[in-house]
């Protein structure tokens, strides 16, 4: 057997001790996971983005409100409510605000259909913000502690390494590589799984935040629009 054979990954790997197999194991399958949600949140903030600036277009166009919340509705029913974010966040709005005013025609109790829009608005947002960030604080995890796992991997491979040579008159290089060299494949793979989640995480978070101001901003842009019919 060639000293390249006996340096392969698939040989140290399968030569490794038990517990370092276990926390490559471990770091291999989160990995596994962290791309999975990496991939999905790629294709749900680009999809929130999407139907974000869709409606924004609509809602500007300067058509009847009235008509834009049928439209809202009728999508979710016909999509199964799979429609935009903000289009969600306008229709709580604009449901709450048509019920207060058909409770009450009182013009004094126009502040008090206002607040209960912008109410029922903020728990839109806060429950639209609750879907886009799921799975972020598992990347931040991965990305903070993978790298930890696999050193405590590698320290392992290494104490076994050197525990080995006890029972050897001459300790030479080539008796404490292998040992040394499965133990920081340990290392390798926690920053195969860390880097990727970290920015991931980074990037994630910054278009995510965009949106919560777009958000926010259309909140209270609807709000004075409300106010301003209340008049």
């Amino acid at each position: 057997m060639t000293v390249t054979q006996d340096l392969s990954f698939v040989h140290l790997i399968s030569n490794a001790s038990v517990l370092v197999q276990l926390v490559m194991a471990l770091l291999v399958a989160v990995s596994v996971m962290s791309w999975t949600y990496i991939f999905r949140k790629m294709f749900a903030i680009k999809n929130a983005r999407r139907q974000t600036e869709e409606f924004e277009r609509a809602f500007w166009s300067g058509g009847d409100l009235n008509a834009l919340y049928q439209d809202a509705t009728s999508n979710r029913r016909k999509s199964n409510g799979s429609t935009g974010a903000l289009e969600r966040i306008f229709e709580a709005g604009m449901s709450e605000f048509n019920k207060s005013r058909g409770a009450s025609h009182d013009p004094s109790q126009a502040s008090v259909r206002l607040d209960g829009a912008r109410r029922a608005m903020r728990a839109a947002y806060q429950r639209e913000m609750d879907g886009l960030e799921s799975h972020l604080a598992f990347l931040a995890s991965v990305g903070s502690v993978s790298p930890y796992v696999g050193l405590f991997g590698t320290v392992w491979g290494i104490m076994n390494s050197f525990r080995g040579l006890a029972n050897v008159q001459q300790a030479t290089l080539a008796a404490v590589a292998p040992g040394i060299a499965e133990a920081l494949i340990a290392t390798a793979i926690g920053l195969f799984a860390a880097i990727p989640a970290v920015v991931a995480y980074n990037r994630y978070s910054h278009d995510i935040d965009r949106l919560a101001m777009r958000f926010e901003s259309f909140v209270e842009e609807f709000s004075n629009i409300l106010q301003r019919q209340t008049r």
